[in-house]
């Protein structure tokens, strides 16, 4: 894709599912990249199939670990032209009642407190690089209530603030900030999410299952592949003149009410 080749890349929770995706996609475009995960075995396994992936492993909910991760990153990079924060955790479902604080705490830390993290320590090296772009995950749930998932959704609706704000506040130093708001994505993420929801209404799986894929006009779960190309687009040329905005990619949701 255009004005990839040679940039600078760093993808959060980069060793599996749509970080592992976007980082590939990256390096296959020509762009050198880094990412982290607290999942040593995913890390392993980058280490073995793509070992020109940077890699270290770090909680981005806390602050001592995006310092080491920025100062592993710039070491092997020399700096940064593009942060892809995409580390994110389901959270706690159910009624609002049944939740307790350290559940709703740490959904906002690893989803919301880590974008924050990574975003301000990153500004200063895309300020050196004379620009650059942030593309943040949100998701469908920051667009839309989710009943039974709080957590979730408060902090992707964060997200989309937080995005907003700061491509309005980054902007003049050349730098564009985006968010994907992606529906549920194929994968164990999205499986876990529908065990938890049948747990918490007493359907079948299998109901459970069908109600999220009814929630969207395409009828389909997306694919991690979807996600990394509309991050890959606006990180690259094509993208040069979009800012603040939430794209979703999600077949078309309509709602995310399943009962």
């Amino acid at each position: 894709m255009q004005g990839l080749a040679g940039k600078r890349v760093i993808v959060t929770a980069g060793a599996a599912g749509i970080g592992r995706v976007t980082a590939e996609a990256f390096v296959d475009a020509g762009a050198r990249v880094f990412v982290c995960d607290i999942d040593d075995r995913a890390l392993a396994d980058v280490a073995a199939k793509r070992p020109e992936i940077g890699r270290i492993h770090a909680d981005v909910a806390r602050e001592e670990d995006v310092e080491r991760l920025f100062a592993a990153a710039l070491a092997a990079l020399g700096g940064l032209d593009i942060l892809v924060n995409n580390a994110g955790i389901a959270g706690p479902t159910g009624p609002v009642e049944s939740l307790d604080l350290a559940g709703w705490k740490h959904c906002l830390a690893v989803n919301l407190d880590g974008t924050f993290l990574c975003t301000r320590r990153a500004v200063p090296e895309l300020v050196k690089a004379g620009g650059g772009s942030i593309v943040n995950l949100s998701s469908t749930a920051g667009l839309f209530g989710f009943p039974n998932r709080t957590p979730y959704a408060t902090a992707k609706w964060g997200i989309i603030g937080l995005t907003k704000t700061l491509a309005m506040e980054l902007g003049p130093r050349g730098i564009r900030v985006n968010a994907i708001c992606p529906g549920p994505v194929e994968g164990p993420r999205i499986e876990r999410v529908i065990a938890a929801d049948a747990q918490v209404t007493g359907r079948s799986i299998e109901e459970t299952r069908a109600a999220y894929l009814r929630t969207n006009a395409l009828r389909t779960f997306v694919e991690a592949r979807d996600i990394a190309n509309m991050i890959l687009f606006l990180c690259s040329d094509l993208g040069r003149r979009i800012t603040g905005q939430a794209i979703a990619v999600d077949g078309g949701t309509e709602t995310l009410r399943t009962r």
